[in-house]
């Protein structure tokens, strides 16, 4: 993923090249688009947006290809992991309204299991809690049990039947269980679903009315079925492994359009929805450079927050330059677990974007 940030970090052309050149890099980028398309190395849509200016917004592939339906600017992905924010965004709200403190610990909410005196919910949010990570025990010999529904009690079995990795605090390790557990706390404090929660305090305000949690009862048409492969002779299907919402939960359940997306990075560059002082604890990193859902990076020297999503038949990649107000979204029906677009990485070298600048 990292080289496909390094590349597109030059579309902040503001900086570097005059608007002909801009005009020039924008066709190069569409065309390595297009190309990546037909060697099935992307299948989806892209929307980068410099200082309010839309570089390039298009859909490249097909929505459904059984059909030969094409994506278009309203095709509904999944966008996995990049929920987090989501759910990160609820939590500090909810801090805000006194209903909960990221200091508080995890015993707070689950009395009955011991080392929870030790994991506070910032270590939820920041992967150091130490928890296995649920999402382990899911293959895809388990899609009869994770494509439907699930108690959640089935979950909490499984996180808590394993001691901790480290003491809470002292590592990094990416772990999913944390934001099930907040998701569920979410619903402890306020008496309503965490979906409610979400749509309450971050749909509806930013007029995201094309985001979504259960996309099986979805009445949104819009949604893309997700491939595991494409190839030119055929495609893969992911839905016998497309994981049920009550499964993903609080850590990747979330669909949504590049439009919507727009909206979300749009809020965290103006501050919306959150305090000034919450979004500064949002956006801090913690260990590995991970703050509250989301990665504080730096990218030639440029601060970019960002995120990443990889789920059954969908991949998904938000980025956001707070100096350059450089937005990059890319939203894949293409994909498996932990792809985060690395097919189409392997063709991106630094002497390609760099000629671009020339």
């Amino acid at each position: 993923m990292k080289n496909l940030i390094l590349f597109f970090l030059f579309i902040s052309i503001s900086h570097f090249v005059t608007k002909a050149q801009s005009d020039t890099i924008t066709q190069r980028l569409d065309a390595f688009l297009i190309a990546a398309n037909k060697a099935n190395k992307f299948n989806g849509n892209v929307l980068i947006v410099e200082n309010g200016k839309t570089l390039l917004q298009k859909s490249y592939g097909y929505k459904n290809f059984q059909r030969k339906v094409l994506n278009d600017s309203n095709t509904v992905f999944q966008i996995g992991s990049i929920t987090k924010q989501f759910t990160a965004a609820v939590v500090l709200k909810l801090q805000e309204e006194g209903k909960l403190s990221i200091h508080d610990t995890l015993s707070k909410y689950f009395p009955s299991i011991g080392y929870t005196k030790q994991i506070t919910l910032e270590n939820l949010l920041t992967h150091t809690s130490g928890l296995y990570d649920y999402v382990a025990d899911i293959d895809d010999q388990d899609s009869a049990i994770s494509c439907h529904p699930i108690n959640k009690q089935l979950v909490l079995d499984i996180i808590f039947k394993h001691d901790l990795y480290f003491t809470p605090g002292t590592q990094y390790r990416y772990c999913n269980s944390g934001y099930f557990l907040l998701g569920l706390i979410i619903v402890q404090v306020t008496g309503k679903s965490y979906e409610q929660n979400v749509r309450d305090i971050i749909f509806t305000p930013l007029q995201m009315t094309h985001s979504l949690f259960d996309f099986k009862h979805a009445a949104d048409t819009n949604i893309a079925t997700g491939y595991q492969e494409i190839t030119n002779t055929y495609e893969n299907e992911a839905s016998a492994w497309r994981w049920d919402s009550t499964v993903t939960y609080a850590a990747g359940a979330i669909f949504s359009t590049t439009g919507d997306m727009y909206k979300w990075a749009q809020a965290i560059a103006q501050k919306k929805i959150l305090s000034t002082k919450s979004w500064k604890a949002m956006l801090t990193p913690h260990l590995s450079n991970y703050g509250y859902g989301i990665n504080t990076d730096s990218i030639f020297g440029k601060l970019a927050y960002t995120h990443g999503g990889g789920i059954p038949g969908f991949i998904s990649y938000l980025c956001y330059y707070p100096q350059e107000d450089l937005t990059i979204i890319f939203l894949c029906n293409q994909g498996w677990f932990g792809d985060a677009l690395n097919s189409m990485n392997a063709d991106v070298r630094p002497s390609f974007f760099k000629n671009l600048l020339k």
